[in-house]
């Protein structure tokens, strides 16, 4: 091609061409606005935000530390040895892993749970691992820029790109992949787990545990898909994506080695892991939130799940249910109504507003009926107030032909909000993991009865230990169980 022909291409080509690289998995990327250097200072800027907005890290140094020795030996085998890897167990119940660019990758407490042996959750470090390797968020964002300098969005005859486009591309950094580069991270991760001498199976019987707590995710909010609050909905997983997984696996067995499974090391780490929350961010008892640290519980309706967050409690129901909590610190005094109206949801166009009382404490509830996306849906607000300072706040959501179903269980959850004594507070404990060792003539139904929960024991504990429906337990074995 001569110099004259290459003047006439458009900049944003002439980018490409100079930009592209081929990563580990032997493919062809476009990485031109990010560069290695972008994606470790990235990595390092979006940590200390993502550890914060998940709750912080598990308070065990002891799971910290076996996460971090599986993930550095994972790692060490990828094509990025010598890269500064952080690993971290994200102290959250949702069922999630994920990676930031520059070398840092998260686990929850939640997935961990649902992991039944080393080589499964290093299956899942390794999958996270590919991304980084593979490049995937460089190669995410350089297309998404590269495709608004053909519509004239940016212009690099100004220079204007450099920091301030990155900066503002990571606010989306933990956005799912495509399925391509799902696919991808997942030869990558079955290639690291293997040659770090783990069985690369394992990937397919985490595949296998992943749709198993997803099942039980819908079954226990009524719904038909709940991709949107567990790993699928930023990793999509494909029935093809599964196969090919299995068949990588086979390619990648070293011949003549003895892989390693790590079932008894990995079941006796997890024995007494937190399950549903912790002391510090509240957790979950069944249908029950407590917040020992904060003072205080309330219980959700029966078939609405609950899910814990830092500055947010969620639950979800049947259909459009949602329930949402959280608190206001601020411009809390004052009358009560007017803080509803002024300050929470100012311009709202209220139906009805009335103060009520809840054991006790000042409260306000409000409705007002909203349109979205041509369905109709009914919003009821109530705030409380045990403190000048503080105002508790519930966010009740049904679709209008629900409502009255489902108006008495929100109003039960309302009027359940109350503060704990501190002596209360103190005897609140959350669940926690527990191995069993099954007995001789013990079935999944006997063992599930030793469970706390009211309902769905049996889903509950196939969900937990990876196991289908039928299949029965093997004396002798060690298999999880939650108890509280």
């Amino acid at each position: 091609m001569n110099r004259r022909r290459l003047r006439n291409l458009p900049l944003g080509f002439l980018i490409f061409l100079v930009a592209c690289t081929v990563n580990p998995a032997g493919r062809s990327v476009f990485t031109g606005f990010m560069s290695p250097e972008d994606e470790a200072s990235i990595g390092a800027k979006e940590h200390p935000k993502v550890v914060q907005e998940f709750g912080g890290e598990y308070d065990d140094p002891n799971v910290r530390a076996y996460v971090s020795d599986i993930g550095k030996k994972v790692a060490a085998k990828s094509e990025m040895p010598n890269l500064k890897w952080t690993f971290t167990v994200l102290n959250s119940d949702v069922v999630n892993a994920f990676a930031l660019p520059g070398g840092y990758i998260y686990v929850t407490a939640g997935l961990m749970t649902i992991a039944n042996n080393e080589a499964e959750l290093a299956s899942v470090l390794g999958h996270e691992i590919g991304h980084v390797t593979a490049h995937h968020t460089a190669e995410r964002y350089s297309s998404t820029v590269l495709a608004q300098l053909g519509f004239g969005v940016l212009n690099m005859a100004t220079g204007g790109i450099g920091q301030d486009l990155l900066s503002s591309g990571a606010t989306a950094l933990l956005a799912g992949f495509s399925q391509d580069q799902e696919a991808e991270a997942d030869t990558l991760g079955v290639r690291y787990i293997a040659r770090a001498g783990y069985d690369p199976n394992a990937m397919s019987s985490m595949f296998k545990n992943m749709e198993l707590d997803s099942r039980l995710t819908d079954l226990l909010a009524g719904r038909s898909n709940g991709d949107q609050f567990s790993l699928f909905a930023t990793h999509p997983r494909t029935a093809s994506r599964v196969a090919a997984s299995a068949a990588e696996a086979k390619r990648q067995v070293p011949p003549s080695e003895t892989l390693r499974v790590g079932e008894g090391d990995y079941l006796s780490m997890l024995d007494g892991l937190t399950y549903g929350g912790d002391l510090n961010n509240g957790f979950v008892r069944d249908a029950v939130f407590v917040h020992p640290k904060l003072r205080f519980r309330f219980e959700v309706p029966r078939g609405f799940q609950l899910f814990n967050a830092p500055t947010q409690v969620s639950a979800v129901g049947p259909g459009d249910g949602r329930i949402l909590f959280d608190m206001g610190t601020k411009n809390t005094g004052g009358a009560l109504d007017r803080y509803v109206t002024d300050v929470w949801a100012t311009g709202v166009p209220f139906r009805t507003l009335e103060k009520i009382d809840v054991n006790g404490m000042e409260a306000v509830t409000a409705t007002t009926r909203l349109s979205n996306s041509g369905s109709v849906l009914d919003v009821q607000l109530v705030a409380i107030r045990p403190s000048p300072q503080l105002v508790y706040r519930f966010i009740f959501v049904s679709a209008a032909k629900q409502t009255a179903s489902l108006s008495e269980g929100y109003r039960r959850t309302a009027y359940s909000f109350r503060v704990l004594s501190v002596a209360e507070a103190a005897k609140e404990e959350p669940y926690r993991i527990r191995l069993h060792l099954v007995q001789a003539g013990e079935t999944v139904e006997t063992i599930a009865k030793r469970m706390p929960f009211k309902d769905y024991r049996v889903e509950r504990f196939r969900a937990l230990n990876g196991m289908s429906s039928g299949q029965k337990v093997q004396p002798n074995r060690l298999v999880k169980i939650v108890d509280g």
